[in-house]
C-alpha cells in the first residue's frame, strides 16, 4: 500500500486499536442484551442507547481542547486503563445480580464520554508516528484492522460468550482495554510529539488557564478558514444523514423488499464488513494514484451508484454486491479524510480541529435516523433507501463542484492527504 514503512510505533498503535475494537464488538450487543433482559419498556431500552451517543456531542470540543493540552500518549493509556476499570466493574455487579438498567446507562455515558478524549487524542498522536506519505495508507490498515476485529471476529463471538454468562464479554472486554492501555504505554515518545509538548506546549498551558471554550473556539475558527477541510466536513455532515437513514430501515429493507430469510442476515451484512476491508486497504494506493481530493470524489460517485443499485435491485446477491461497494467507499472515505486533516493541521490544534470536524459531522445522523423512521412508518422501506441515493447524488454534485483539484496543488498529491475519521465502521457515521 505504501513504499514508505510504518515503523514499530504504528504497529504498537495499530494493536492497541485493534485490541479495543475487539473488545467494543463484545460489549456493545451485550449491553443491548442485558438491557432487554432486565426490562421490556423499549424507552428503558433505548434509553441505554442513547446514553452512549450524547457525549460526542456534548463532550466532543473538550475532549479536542484537553487532547492538545495534554501528554497524547499517556492521555490515550490513561482512558483505557480507566475504561478497562469501569467495564470490570460492571463485569463484576452483573456477575453479582447487582446490575440495573441506571447502571448500564452509566457506563454506557461515562465510556463513550472516554471514547471521546481518547479518539482525539489518537487522531492527533498517528502523524507523530509515521511519516506524512504514509498517512492515507496508515489510516487505511487502522480501519481495515478495526473492522476485521469488530465485524468478522467481536460480533460473532459477542452472542456466544453472552450465552456462557452475560459477564463474560464484559470481562473479555475489560482486558482488552487493559491490553491497549499496555500497548500505548510502550509507544516512544517521538520527536515530533516531544517538539509539541515543549516549544508549543508553554503557550497552550497560558491559554489553558484563561478558558477551555476560548481554546476550543481556535479550533473552530481553523477549521472555517481552510475551506478544503470545511467542504469536506459539510459533504461529510450531507452523507452521514443519508447513511443514518438508512441503517435505520436496513434490517427491515433486507427482510421485507429483498427477501433475505432471517437466518441468512447475519450473512447478508458480512458483504458490508468485506466491502469496507477492502476499501480500507485501497485506501492508500488511491490516494497515490489519484490524489486527494480526486480520489474524494471518485468515491462519492461510485457510493452513489452502489446504493442507486442497491435502491433499485430486488434480490439479495447483487444487493449484497452494491451494499459491499457502499461499504469499501466508506471507509476508503474515513481514512483520506483522516490523513488529510492530520497532514495540514498544526499540532498544536490537531486535536480540536478533529474534534470539531467529528462533531460537525455526525449533527446530521440523529435527523437521518429520525426521518427515516417517520418516512418509513409513513410511506414504506423502499423510499427510504431511494431517497438516501437522491441525498448521495446531492452531495455527489456538490463535491464535484467544491473539491476542485488545483494545480500543482500539495492537496491532490498522494501523501499528507484527507480531514477526521469519526466514523469507525463502513456504515457508521462518517
Amino acid at each position: 500500500m505504501t513504499a514508505t514503512p510504518l515503523g514499530r510505533d504504528y504497529r504498537l498503535l495499530w494493536s492497541a486499536a485493534v485490541s479495543s475494537r475487539f473488545g467494543d464488538a463484545l460489549r456493545t450487543p451485550a449491553l443491548a442484551l442485558l438491557a432487554a433482559t432486565l426490562t421490556r419498556d423499549p424507552r428503558a431500552v433505548a434509553v441505554v442507547t442513547v446514553a452512549a451517543q450524547l457525549p460526542p456531542l456534548l463532550l466532543g470540543l473538550l475532549g479536542g481542547v484537553y487532547a492538545d493540552r495534554w501528554d497524547r500518549r499517556r492521555t490515550m493509556a490513561l482512558v483505557d486503563a480507566l475504561r478497562a476499570a469501569v467495564v470490570a466493574a460492571l463485569a463484576g455487579a452483573v456477575a453479582g445480580g447487582l446490575a440495573g438498567v441506571p447502571a448500564l446507562v452509566a457506563t454506557a455515558f461515562l465510556l463513550a464520554a472516554l471514547g471521546v478524549l481518547f479518539d482525539a487524542a489518537s487522531f492527533a498522536l498517528l502523524p507523530t508516528l509515521v511519516p506524512a506519505p504514509a498517512l492515507p495508507a496508515a489510516n487505511g490498515r487502522l480501519q481495515a484492522g478495526t473492522a476485521l476485529a469488530g465485524g468478522l471476529l467481536g460480533a460473532p463471538l459477542a452472542g456466544v460468550l453472552f450465552a456462557v454468562s452475560p459477564s463474560v464479554p464484559l470481562t473479555v472486554d475489560a482486558a482488552t482495554f487493559a491490553l491497549a492501555a499496555l500497548l500505548t504505554l510502550a509507544l516512544s515518545r517521538s520527536a515530533a510529539d516531544a517538539g509539541l509538548r515543549g516549544r508549543e506546549g508553554r503557550h497552550e498551558r497560558g491559554v489553558a488557564r484563561r478558558s477551555v471554550w476560548r481554546e476550543a473556539a481556535d479550533g473552530v475558527r481553523w477549521l472555517r478558514g481552510e475551506p478544503t477541510m470545511w467542504r469536506i466536513t459539510l459533504l461529510s455532515a450531507g452523507t452521514n444523514l443519508a447513511i443514518s437513514a438508512l441503517m435505520a430501515v436496513l434490517v427491515l429493507y433486507a427482510l421485507d423488499v429483498l427477501r433475505v430469510p432471517p437466518a441468512g442476515y447475519g450473512l447478508f451484512m458480512a458483504a458490508v464488513v468485506l466491502g469496507g476491508l477492502a476499501g480500507a486497504l485501497g485506501a492508500g494506493r488511491l490516494a497515490a494514484r489519484l490524489g486527494t481530493t480526486s480520489a474524494l470524489r471518485a468515491v462519492l460517485l461510485a457510493q452513489t451508484v452502489a446504493l442507486a443499485g442497491f435502491a433499485l435491485v430486488r434480490h439479495p446477491v447483487p444487493a449484497g454486491l452494491a451494499l459491499a461497494v457502499f461499504a469499501g467507499g466508506s471507509t476508503v472515505w474515513n481514512s483520506l479524510w483522516a490523513a488529510y486533516g492530520q497532514g495540514r493541521v498544526p499540532a498544536a490544534l490537531l486535536g480540536r480541529v478533529g474534534a470539531t470536524q467529528r462533531m460537525a459531522a455526525v449533527l446530521t445522523a440523529p435527523v437521518g435516523a429520525t426521518l427515516a423512521g417517520l418516512a418509513g412508518a409513513a410511506y414504506g422501506v423502499g423510499p427510504v433507501v431511494g431517497a438516501a441515493a437522491v441525498v448521495f447524488a446531492l452531495v455527489t454534485l456538490a463535491a464535484w463542484r467544491a473539491l476542485q483539484p488545483a494545480a500543482p496543488a500539495p492537496d491532490d498529491a498522494p501523501p499528507t492527504t484527507a480531514g477526521t475519521a469519526a466514523r469507525p465502521g463502513p456504515l457508521r457515521s462518517r
